[in-house]
Protein backbone atom coordinates (compact mmCIF):
# COMPACT_ATOMS: atom_id res chain seq x y z
CA UNK A 1 0.00 0.00 0.00
CA UNK A 2 1.75 3.41 -1.25
CA UNK A 3 0.90 6.56 0.90
CA UNK A 4 2.48 10.17 1.89
CA UNK A 5 2.72 12.65 4.51
CA UNK A 6 2.36 16.37 3.94
CA UNK A 7 4.11 18.23 6.45
CA UNK A 8 3.45 21.74 8.02
CA UNK A 9 5.23 23.65 5.08
CA UNK A 10 3.50 21.55 2.60
CA UNK A 11 6.78 19.40 1.63
CA UNK A 12 5.78 15.69 1.26
CA UNK A 13 7.48 12.29 2.41
CA UNK A 14 6.53 9.00 0.41
CA UNK A 15 5.55 6.20 2.80
CA UNK A 16 7.99 7.77 6.23
CA UNK A 17 8.45 5.58 8.85
CA UNK A 18 7.44 6.31 12.69
CA UNK A 19 10.14 7.45 13.07
CA UNK A 20 10.13 9.91 10.19
CA UNK A 21 6.08 10.77 11.23
CA UNK A 22 6.89 11.78 14.28
CA UNK A 23 9.34 14.15 13.38
CA UNK A 24 6.31 15.26 10.73
CA UNK A 25 4.30 15.83 13.61
CA UNK A 26 7.05 17.64 16.02
CA UNK A 27 7.09 20.45 12.98
CA UNK A 28 3.40 21.28 13.63
CA UNK A 29 5.08 23.47 16.38
CA UNK A 30 6.02 26.14 13.89
CA UNK A 31 2.39 25.92 12.49
CA UNK A 32 0.55 29.11 11.76
CA UNK A 33 -2.48 30.51 10.10
CA UNK A 34 -1.30 30.04 6.92
CA UNK A 35 0.21 26.34 7.42
CA UNK A 36 -1.54 24.88 10.26
CA UNK A 37 -1.65 20.53 9.76
CA UNK A 38 -0.28 17.97 9.00
CA UNK A 39 -1.49 14.82 6.95
CA UNK A 40 -1.37 11.40 5.95
CA UNK A 41 -2.52 10.41 2.81
CA UNK A 42 -3.08 6.73 1.77
CA UNK A 43 -3.75 5.09 -1.70
CA UNK A 44 -7.42 4.37 -1.11
CA UNK A 45 -8.42 8.07 -0.88
CA UNK A 46 -8.36 8.12 3.36
CA UNK A 47 -6.69 11.19 4.90
CA UNK A 48 -5.70 12.55 8.16
CA UNK A 49 -4.94 16.02 8.99
CA UNK A 50 -3.32 16.39 12.47
CA UNK A 51 -3.62 20.45 13.62
CA UNK A 52 -1.42 21.91 16.73
CA UNK A 53 -4.38 21.83 18.99
CA UNK A 54 -4.92 18.45 18.76
CA UNK A 55 -7.84 18.36 16.25
CA UNK A 56 -7.69 15.52 13.76
CA UNK A 57 -9.87 15.36 10.32
CA UNK A 58 -10.59 12.16 8.60
CA UNK A 59 -11.49 12.04 5.38
CA UNK A 60 -11.78 10.44 1.83
CA UNK A 61 -10.41 13.11 -0.75
CA UNK A 62 -11.50 11.05 -3.27
CA UNK A 63 -15.27 10.54 -2.30
CA UNK A 64 -17.35 13.55 -1.51
CA UNK A 65 -20.53 11.41 -0.34
CA UNK A 66 -18.18 10.62 2.82
CA UNK A 67 -18.84 13.11 5.20
CA UNK A 68 -15.68 14.27 6.97
CA UNK A 69 -15.32 13.27 11.00
CA UNK A 70 -13.12 15.06 13.41
CA UNK A 71 -12.35 14.49 16.99
CA UNK A 72 -9.62 15.41 19.49
CA UNK A 73 -6.45 13.41 20.63
CA UNK A 74 -4.50 14.01 23.69
CA UNK A 75 -0.90 14.14 22.33
CA UNK A 76 1.21 13.40 19.85
CA UNK A 77 1.76 10.02 20.43
CA UNK A 78 -2.13 9.56 19.94
CA UNK A 79 -1.49 10.87 16.62
CA UNK A 80 1.24 8.92 15.81
CA UNK A 81 -0.68 5.41 16.33
CA UNK A 82 -3.61 6.94 14.10
CA UNK A 83 -1.02 7.60 11.45
CA UNK A 84 -0.19 3.94 12.26
CA UNK A 85 -2.97 2.54 11.19
CA UNK A 86 -3.63 4.74 7.95
CA UNK A 87 0.01 3.65 6.83
CA UNK A 88 -1.22 0.01 6.94
CA UNK A 89 -4.17 0.53 5.28
CA UNK A 90 -6.51 -0.53 8.69
CA UNK A 91 -9.63 1.91 7.87
CA UNK A 92 -11.45 -0.39 10.04
CA UNK A 93 -9.84 0.51 12.95
CA UNK A 94 -9.77 4.11 12.23
CA UNK A 95 -13.84 4.41 11.47
CA UNK A 96 -14.47 2.44 14.86
CA UNK A 97 -13.29 5.57 16.49
CA UNK A 98 -15.56 8.26 17.76
CA UNK A 99 -15.41 11.05 15.14
CA UNK A 100 -18.04 14.05 14.97
CA UNK A 101 -19.57 14.04 12.02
Amino acid sequence: MSYFMRDVMGGTVDEPDTATMAQVLEGLAEADDEHPDVSLSHESGWCLSVFADGLVVWENTEDDSVVPGEMRVSGREEALRLFGFLAAGDVTALEELPWRR
